[in-house]
């Protein structure tokens, strides 16, 4: 089977090794002809993004750059980027790296055009109507991670630098216009991101699946996210240079994204207050939790996850899950809990009051109250 395609669900996709080739055409296709390349700090000075700009620039669409882009980025990071944007006369974003720099990237072309503070889209009732849709910019995505999805997503993970609570951005218009997913650009990703970005593909997969809410084209989609995950996360763990696995982890992760349309649940609730004020990886982060939620949701999803292991080919239903997951864990070195993770000195109230604000608490199986919740964390660390 030939890993190339091109999609149109939810957004246009331009899948396959060496697309990011294509990169000036897809901004051309989009009505793109001065963009601002968003990425996060780590990546700016590395060859993939160099290469990348000498591509822009050589289809005359310049070489402009924003990369002061925090691993968790703030309001702070979207106002410096606004201005480089505005002060360069730009008309597009290219969204380029993993999580971070994509949601920055995004909360850039959204907010380049607006007149009120970023915190007024939150992602309360219809907040979004607040906006401009007409000011927002088009954004061409390029993930070059496996893990997030944010490329097919219409929202950003923003926090805020002065509560330390993780904010979503949403409107429909955020959507990338063009993703472009060339596994070739995931090739340099080292073991730790690569296992960290993996299992926040799982967690999306696998929290959607459990949701209780109604969207078939979700749940199926969520499924088969969790078994490409199962599949080929440990290969591109093992072989960085697997590129049927990593090919086959950014569908996953893209997968994972589109299928959270369903909901997310206490997991994501959990990471969200740890990393916005920890500072952690967001998607180890999930991979640390993973087991002690699953055990909290276990009275609601045992049947669901009984099926769920069947499909994985995993014996012994929920049990078996369960257990796939902690041994998925330490085949990854991922730390045994939060502790490990480095968390110390939590402030517990803090904790369980940021989760139980988290929208993800609304798709978790079980309700979640201030109580049951700070056991839940409790058990992570």
């Amino acid at each position: 089977m030939k890993l190339f395609g091109n999609w149109s669900y939810p957004t246009a996709v331009r899948f396959g090794a060496g697309r990011i080739s294509e990169l000036a055409e897809a901004c051309a296709a989009a009505g793109i002809k001065k963009p601002l390349l968003v990425t996060d700090k780590g990546l700016a000075s590395l060859p993939v993004t160099q290469s990348t700009l000498d591509l822009m620039e050589a289809a005359g669409l310049g070489r402009a750059m924003f990369s002061e882009v925090d691993p968790n980025p703030s309001e702070i990071n979207a106002e410096a980027g606004v201005k480089v944007y505005r002060e360069g006369g730009h008309d597009g974003v290219i969204a380029f790296g993993g999580g971070s720099g994509l949601d920055l990237a995004k909360v850039v072309a959204f907010m380049a055009g607006q007149t009120r503070p970023i915190w007024d889209f939150e992602d309360i009732g219809d907040w979004w109507t607040r906006a401009d849709a007409d000011a927002i910019a088009p954004v061409i995505a390029v993930p070059t991670t496996a893990g997030t999805g944010s490329e097919v997503g219409r929202a950003s993970v923003i926090t805020n630098s002065v509560s330390h609570e993780k904010k979503i951005i949403f409107h429909p218009k955020m959507l990338p216009v063009t993703v472009i997913c060339d596994p070739e650009l995931t090739v340099g990703m080292p073991k730790m991101i690569t296992a960290g970005t993996g299992m926040d593909a799982f967690a999306h997969c696998l929290e959607a699946f459990c949701s209780p809410h109604y969207h078939p084209m979700s749940q199926g989609i969520a499924l088969e996210g969790m078994r490409l995950v199962k599949d080929y996360l440990p290969r591109a763990y093992a072989d960085g240079t697997d590129l049927e696995a990593r090919a086959h982890m950014m569908s996953a992760a893209a997968m994972g994204a589109t299928a959270f349309q369903k909901g997310l649940g206490a997991i994501h609730a959990l990471s969200h207050p740890i990393g916005a004020m920890h500072n952690t990886h967001h998607g180890t982060t999930n991979a640390v939790v993973m087991q002690p939620v699953l055990t909290f949701n276990r009275s609601a999803i045992e049947e669901r996850l009984n099926m769920a292991a069947a499909y994985l080919s995993i014996e012994g239903g929920y049990e078996g899950f369960y257990n796939y997951v902690g041994e998925l864990n330490r085949s990854l070195s991922i730390p045994a809990n939060l502790t490990e993770l480095g968390v110390t000195n939590p402030d517990l109230d803090k904790l369980v009051a940021g989760a139980l604000i988290d929208p993800s608490v609304g798709g978790n199986p079980v309700e979640m109250t201030a109580e049951n919740t700070r056991k839940l964390f409790e058990a992570c660390f």
